[in-house]
């Protein structure tokens, strides 16, 4: 479907609660560029396939760029690049960080991540199962790309009759790219900012003392100042949207309101991250969502440490507990 001049808007599935991932394929001179690829799947393949022997037949792809490392966005490019003869355009930071995540062992990413998720006072059951479910990643994606095209911030990229302003955040990922074309006023904004829900900022066991909230928050920032507010977003979930400077707003007041409450929640008694995690999340959770969840609350949590608003203890079990200063 054409969402704006020279930009097709695709819809692929996800076999999550989040159902779908939106990518975007962009006229380039006379051929295409492709904009992030869909899960590995059996289904995922056959519907690229339909689409190059369809409305994309014709004319060839020039490149193949993804926003970030995650499944949904990057799951294909190894396919799609040898399939295509094109090169990956990537921040060279999620090209390496998907690489070396889909490399990793089961029983290794296994162990991490039972480390991580027993510090937050995950019981027995859950850790049994953390073990079973070993490295998820390296399950939803193809082999990625042995090489890459490096974008970095404020880099112009030239697509076609447009220039795209690179941009990248922090925070939902290592080095998210987001597209900005001044001329077309348009911003393909990945998971970085969407319509309707937060991104999710979460703790992962690859690196379990980080904050990666204020990165988040502090990319929302720099995405204000480096973003006209009038242009069309085009978010990887959810429908394309108008107002990117107040949503940006919403999301900072968002994640303002949920470090307040869990500081609310942390007086009296320490708690540990599974405590607080049925408190902050009043709904039933799949698998999938508890471990984005969990993320998600342990951000909060070494956010405000970092803040000074919490100080955590470690117990002789290993747990840590957190308390309101």
């Amino acid at each position: 479907m054409p969402v704006a001049p020279g930009v097709l808007w695709v819809r692929m599935p996800l076999p999550f609660a989040l159902d779908h991932i939106n990518l975007w394929v962009l006229e380039d001179g006379d051929g295409w560029t492709l904009v992030d690829t869909g899960i590995a799947t059996d289904e995922t393949r056959a519907l690229w396939d339909t689409l190059l022997a369809g409305p994309l037949a014709g004319r060839p792809v020039r490149r193949l760029i993804c926003t970030h490392f995650h499944p949904d966005h990057i799951g294909l490019s190894g396919w799609l690049t040898d399939r295509l003869s094109v090169p990956l355009w990537a921040s060279v930071t999620e090209w390496a960080f998907g690489r070396q995540l889909a490399a990793m062992p089961d029983d290794a990413f296994a162990e991490i991540a039972r480390r991580l998720y027993a510090r937050a006072g995950c019981g027995p059951d859950l850790l049994d199962f953390v073990a079973q479910r070993g490295n998820p990643y390296r399950h939803r994606v193809a082999a990625l790309p042995t090489s890459v095209r490096r974008l970095m911030n404020g880099q112009d990229v030239r697509i076609g009759a447009s220039t795209w302003r690179v941009v990248t955040g922090q925070g939902h990922s290592p080095d998210h790219v987001g597209l900005f074309s001044a001329h077309a006023r348009v911003l393909i904004s990945g998971d970085q900012v969407l319509p309707r829900i937060s991104p999710n900022v979460s703790v992962w066991p690859t690196e379990p003392d980080e904050d990666p909230l204020s990165l988040f928050l502090a990319s929302l920032h720099h995405w204000r100042a480096a973003v006209d507010d009038d242009v069309l977003v085009l978010p990887s979930h959810g429908l394309p949207f108008r107002g990117l400077h107040a949503r940006l707003g919403v999301l900072l007041h968002h994640h303002d309101g949920r470090l307040d409450e869990t500081v609310a929640l942390c007086r009296g008694e320490p708690k540990t991250a599974m405590d607080l995690l049925p408190r902050l999340f009043q709904r039933e959770l799949d698998d999938h969502q508890l471990f984005f969840a969990l993320g998600e609350t342990l951000a909060h949590l070494h956010h405000l440490v970092a803040q000074d608003r919490l100080r955590g203890v470690t117990d002789d079990d290993g747990v840590v507990w957190y308390q309101a200063v």
